[in-house]
């Protein structure tokens, strides 16, 4: 995992627990540790029944704040058929 995300893991839990997510992971560049200084981070989370997007919406503008860069925040259910099998296959659990 890159050290941008070891870094703030304790501080994206926190974030998670916050805004009602009882799962978050990290996939893409950042979870193969081959992001760079230009890499987006992109988050997998779970939200407990009843958040709305715009809560989620909140904690990925809080996200970017905290780590300095664009971060994509995605549900499973909003995953494109295409590429679900990889992204939850390379989804590393903070």
């Amino acid at each position: 995992m890159h050290p941008l995300i070891e870094t703030h893991r304790d501080e994206l839990k926190a974030l998670a627990l916050r805004f009602r997510v009882r799962s978050i992971k990290v996939f893409g560049s950042m979870a193969r540790d081959d992001g760079d200084e230009s890499s987006d981070v992109d988050l997998l989370v779970e939200a407990e029944p009843g958040t709305s997007g715009f809560v989620l919406g909140e904690m990925q503008m809080e996200a970017q704040d905290l780590l300095g860069r664009p971060v994509d925040l995605v549900t499973p259910a909003a995953l494109h058929p295409l590429v679900r099998a990889r992204v939850l296959d390379e989804a590393r659990s903070l």
